[in-house]
């Protein structure tokens, strides 16, 4: 271990263990010294604190490990449960903490341990009421916070309660704690406040993560969305991130970029909070990002309410935990039953929703057979169809699906739906600034265009194109890098690589990219296509290997900190605009459209440019990434505020 180059203050110290502080100790005096550091002592501590004290956090919830917020009858079926009569265990029975040094910073804490951004006041007299019919059980202490705790475990502990029958605590009552839920969680009544009016543009967000409530931490500035460098990265800045989006408190501080890279600027460094600030924008830090790059991006994983979303879902028959059909408890014929999902439209997406509501991170697959897999033969009935998800669910019931009336023309058994699950995912971003910069027109006659023909490279009119005549095409390059945490990898194997004679390769995904170019209003008017038939790693960045390359049939996919490039100069990588009229036009490029592979953050897959034609030459300019600019410059790019990438 590193050794402490400061001064030595303590020597020869003996404590009899009453003491509270270790000042209290009789020693040689402060700085009164003839050690060495080769000396220097430390400690290991045991968890549990004095005897009787033992709270441990293990998620947010109602029941959080040794600590609860126990709801009155009338509450107990809402969901989720933010106010009610504070517990803490002790020898394996539930007491109740008095209230006469109670705080609302020791509320404030509670309410962050079970996944909420704050606390209220509450009105005591039903509470009263409710505690006078009851036996009450006290702990034998009081506990102090300073609000910044992460969990309760983590506060003093306050002076000893004298145990006096139906007398103790006589000033007081049981602790009553009233929580104020996130946007998110909060209960469907305010549904018709949310649509009437339009939310503030946030100034924090988090992109990147498996779980709602984890990301890496991005900031809006100067109309521009940025990273957060992870010096001095700690977690009273993750907490205030966390607080800030409608969660509780930060369970943890990631560093470097563990939840994926991000793009554009580094915004923040070394950032310094309190942990009482209502947004990261008003915390300390140093507006000089010099020495930090993406590989420093900072993240979070904070904890949100448990909603008891993992207990109307399952997955049956899988090889392990994370694989398996999916299975729905739904009602039918007054009572709860376990069925199938019809796998008809059933793709990455809804298999992203399945995996989240679990748990279990991204989707790795979905699978539209599942015959291999032996579920429970009760729940081989369909109960839900015609399921489509935008991947931003937090349940599967949320997504559009055909309710009562079952449409299942395959039936469930083998078809039922399937889903594998993740933790980690690639992220494929376009370089815009490549794109920008590489563009031009060429004019290319037919007779050299044939492969391209057979690819429907070209557009409609190029079929019944005289062999002599020309096509005007806008070429440029791309540069797709993956930022994620695992390679991204072609869903189909080897085996199932459709070979194209013409161009004599294979292509391992049929539809990689679409190129559009889009009228100012969003409508289509010219359009290309790019098949993966080369998916290796161009480029890596420094102190990476490179894994893949088409050689000698190898092995295809983009690695963790890899870019591949498709140059300009090759076949189908343009645009045909031989039919375009002169005028203004929006050029689009997005990458896997199909959501074919998962991918950790699909709304970076799209890349807007600004163009002009005027008949003979072409501009573009403005190109961005999407959600990498705020909503109010995004909406002069259609289609781009939602980033919705394609209508399936």
């Amino acid at each position: 271990k590193p050794r402490y180059l400061g001064h030595i203050w303590l020597d020869n110290v003996h404590c009899t263990g009453t003491e509270t502080s270790l000042a209290q100790c009789p020693s040689n005096g402060f700085g009164v010294s003839d050690c060495k550091h080769s000396e220097d002592v430390g400690v290991v501590c045991s968890p549990r604190r004095i005897p009787g004290f033992k709270l441990t956090q293990k998620g947010g919830s109602d029941e959080v490990g040794d600590v609860r917020i126990r709801a009155t009858y009338s509450h107990r079926k809402r969901i989720p449960i933010t106010d009610g009569f504070l517990e803490v265990k002790e020898e394996g029975k539930w007491r109740q903490i008095c209230n006469e040094d109670w705080t609302g910073m020791n509320s404030r804490v509670i309410c962050g341990m079970f996944g909420f951004p704050g606390e209220k006041r509450v009105n005591l007299r039903p509470y009263k009421l409710l505690a006078n019919r009851r036996k009450k059980n006290y702990w034998g202490f009081s506990v102090n916070c300073t609000g910044n705790e992460a969990d309760l475990s983590d506060c003093k502990v306050g002076r000893e309660i004298e145990m006096k029958g139906n007398l103790t605590c006589e000033k007081g009552m049981p602790v009553v704690v009233s929580c104020v839920p996130g946007r998110t969680f909060a209960p469907s009544v305010s549904m018709g406040f949310r649509k009437a009016y339009r939310l503030e543009q946030p100034l924090v967000r988090l992109r990147g993560g498996a779980m709602i409530g984890e990301g890496r931490v991005e900031v809006l500035k100067n109309g521009e969305w940025g990273t957060v460098c992870d010096d001095n990265w700690n977690i009273k800045a993750a907490t205030v991130v966390c607080r800030e989006l409608g969660f509780g408190s930060a369970k943890e501080a990631l560093t470097d970029a563990r939840l994926g890279q991000g793009i554009g600027p580094v915004h923040m460094n070394e950032v310094q909070c309190s942990g009482f600030e209502k947004s990261l924008t008003e915390c300390h830090f140093n507006r000089q990002a010099l020495g930090c790059s993406h590989e420093e991006d900072a993240a979070v994983k904070c904890i949100v309410p448990d909603m008891g979303f993992s207990n109307r879902l399952r997955l049956n028959g899988g090889r392990n935990p994370n694989e398996g059909r999916v299975e729905v408890l739904t009602h039918r014929n007054g009572s709860l039953v376990w069925g199938t999902v019809c796998s008809d439209s059933w793709g990455t997406m809804e298999a992203m929703v399945v995996c989240r509501q679990l748990g279990l991170g991204f989707a790795n697959h979905a699978f539209q057979e599942t015959h291999y897999w032996q579920g429970d033969s009760s729940a081989d009935a369909v109960v839900m169809s015609g399921v489509r998800c935008s991947g931003t669910e937090l349940t599967l019931d949320q997504c559009l699906h055909h309710g009562k009336h079952i449409n299942c023309p395959k039936g469930g058994g083998r078809f039922a739906a399937g889903v594998s699950c993740t933790q980690t995912a690639p992220d494929l971003v376009l370089n815009a600034q490549v794109v920008e910069q590489t563009t031009y027109l060429e004019d290319r006659p037919m007779y050299v265009l044939q492969c391209a023909l057979e690819e429907k490279c070209l557009s409609k009119s190029a079929d019944n194109a005289d062999p002599s005549s020309y096509r005007r095409l806008l070429r440029f390059s791309s540069q797709i890098q993956n930022n994620g945490q695992t390679d991204f990898r072609p869903r189909a194997g080897h085996q199932s690589w459709v070979w194209h004679e013409c161009h004599r390769h294979f292509h391992s995904m049929e539809v990689f990219t679409h190129y559009d170019l889009l009228s100012l209003n969003g409508t289509k008017v010219a359009e290309g296509h790019k098949a993966s038939f080369c998916l290796e790693d161009t480029h890596c960045d420094e102190g990476i290997q490179k894994r893949y390359e088409c050689a000698n049939f190898g092995a295809q996919g983009i690695s963790v900190g890899c870019s591949d490039t498709y140059r300009h100069d090759i076949d189908c990588q343009w645009i045909d605009i031989t039919d375009l009229k002169p005028g203004d036009y929006i050029f689009q490029v997005v990458i896997n459209p199909n959501y074919e592979v998962a991918e950790s953050d699909y709304t970076n897959n799209i890349m807007k440019c600004r163009s002009r034609y005027d008949g003979q030459r072409i501009w573009t300019y403005n190109c961005h990434t999407g959600g990498s600019l705020s909503s109010e410059t995004d909406e002069t790019f259609p289609g781009l505020l939602t980033n919705q990438l394609s209508h399936r």
